[in-house]
């Protein structure tokens, strides 16, 4: 800008052109010997908390109103200098010069107010994030994009072209500058004004892309399924708003898998995501083709009085736990623990195409696996299959979804036979009719009995090879 105003802005006639130029260079010279250490302890004091106070609303306060208090003494700081500058030149020079100098000082100020507010608020990001982290910036307070979109607008377009308009008006009002001089103030102009302008646009895209990319490359890892993902909250306008949002709808999202999580653990997964995916409770249920699966282990009830209960405890998570394992495995889900025993289904709510088959498999490979998980405990499995009602039973206010009909009765009863049948395991003749013929040649069917709560006989099935 002094470069700008000694050679190339008009002047008007002067007394001793040499003797004012020298005048104003010894005044702004003595004027940054004291303005430069005065704007150096103001806008310092305006970022340091006073020493042993630890206050946080202090400090957020310092952190994001710092800028503008920056802003606010550079402006004293310049108001006094145009004033200053323009009062000299009246009273030495004259009032065309004083007019030139004026302009340029304040077309300066703004630039540099502008400047100083914009880079400061980045060089301030990590303070910010800091002080955001915990409360981000609800209230707008703050100036927001639209002021700061003003101010590149100031710095890139604004500035300069009232720079050429007051030049322009200069010569309109005093008519004292050749074609060749005008030149030279519209080329000097301009050429500050592309370079300047190319630097407010590369900052402008920058304050804007930098958030939006930040919160683009956090959704690309949500959308993978990392619901650890999150954007540091830096900026106190919109954008940090949009921030603060996506990190507050990640973690509604985290809590959300929780608690589908949490939810499938209690009543299964296949349940869960059934539930999830309608559009409102229906109490009541269908018809449907399932497989049931009863296992019970033998002797807790004698266990829970002679063992301690944390022994009882574990080794029927230990069960539990093969039991969920072998199930989800052949395509079933547990759906109620009762005590030491519990109950698994094939084909509802998710259909499976053998539920008999699976139920089949499921009861033979718990029977081998159980005595080495478990030494020394019995269980005894039930498995039975046909049409059953399927579906939400309960209030609306409660309920559970289950399998009501009679292949679940007889996989109970068939529980309490196996008990004491050679490897703990008998299914109903019906289930092996309708299982695959794979599986179904892996049983061989027995005599019949009459369960007890039953009239008809059920033909009974073992395994063709007894578990051991």
């Amino acid at each position: 800008m002094l470069a700008l105003a000694a050679g190339v802005l008009p002047e008007g006639p002067l007394p001793d052109p040499t003797w004012v130029r020298v005048l104003n260079v010894l005044v702004l010279a003595g004027y940054l010997l004291v303005a430069v250490p005065a704007g150096l302890v103001a806008g310092g004091r305006r970022f340091r908390l006073p020493s042993g106070v630890d206050d946080p609303v202090r400090e957020r306060r310092m952190v994001l109103y710092g800028p503008l208090r920056l802003v606010g003494v550079q402006s004293v700081l310049w108001a006094v200098a145009v004033v200053l500058f323009v009062g000299l030149n009246v009273a030495f020079a004259s009032p065309r010069l004083a007019v030139s100098v004026g302009e340029t000082i304040l077309l300066g100020g703004i630039t540099t107010c502008a400047l100083s507010y914009l880079l400061s608020e980045r060089i301030l990001r990590r303070a910010a994030a800091r002080v955001l982290a915990d409360r981000p910036q609800r209230r707008r307070g703050l100036p927001g994009m639209v002021l700061r979109s003003l101010l590149f607008w100031a710095l890139g377009t604004g500035v300069p072209v009232v720079g050429l308009m007051l030049a322009a008006v200069s010569v309109l009002v005093y008519g004292d500058v050749p074609a060749s001089q005008l030149a030279w103030i519209v080329l000097a102009i301009g050429g500050t004004a592309l370079f300047a302008g190319l630097l407010v646009t590369v900052g402008a895209a920058r304050a804007l892309a930098d958030p939006v990319n930040a919160v683009r490359r956090a959704m690309g890892r949500v959308e993978r399924g990392e619901l650890d993902a999150s954007v540091t909250v830096y900026d106190a306008t919109e954008l940090g708003q949009l921030q603060s949002g996506f990190n507050t709808m990640v973690a509604g999202l985290r809590e959300r898998e929780r608690l589908r999580d949490l939810f499938g653990r209690h009543v299964g997964r296949d349940v869960a995501r059934a539930a999830a995916a309608a559009d409102e409770v229906r109490l009541g249920g269908e018809v449907r083709r399932v497989a049931v699966l009863f296992v019970d282990l033998v002797g807790s009830t004698e266990m829970a009085a002679q063992r301690p209960p944390e022994d009882v405890v574990g080794l029927l998570n230990r069960f539990f736990a093969l039991v969920v394992e072998v199930i989800e495995q052949h395509g079933g889900w547990i759906n109620k623990f009762e005590g030491d025993a519990a109950l698994a289904v094939f084909g509802a709510p998710t259909a499976v195409p053998d539920p008999a088959g699976s139920a089949l498999a499921a009861g033979r490979e718990l029977a081998g696996r159980l005595p080495s998980a478990l030494p020394g405990a019995t269980v005894g499995i039930g498995i039975s299959a046909g049409d059953a009602v399927a579906g939400n039973v309960g209030d609306v206010r409660r309920y559970e979804y289950t399998v009501i009909g009679d292949p679940v009765n007889e996989a109970a009863r068939l529980t309490e036979l196996a008990k004491a049948v050679p490897g703990g395991v008998l299914a109903a003749g019906r289930a092996i009719e309708l299982a695959g013929p794979d599986e179904a040649a892996r049983w061989t069917l027995g005599e019949t009995a009459v369960l007890r709560g039953r009239r008809a006989p059920t033909r009974l099935a073992t395994p063709a090879v007894v578990p051991t």
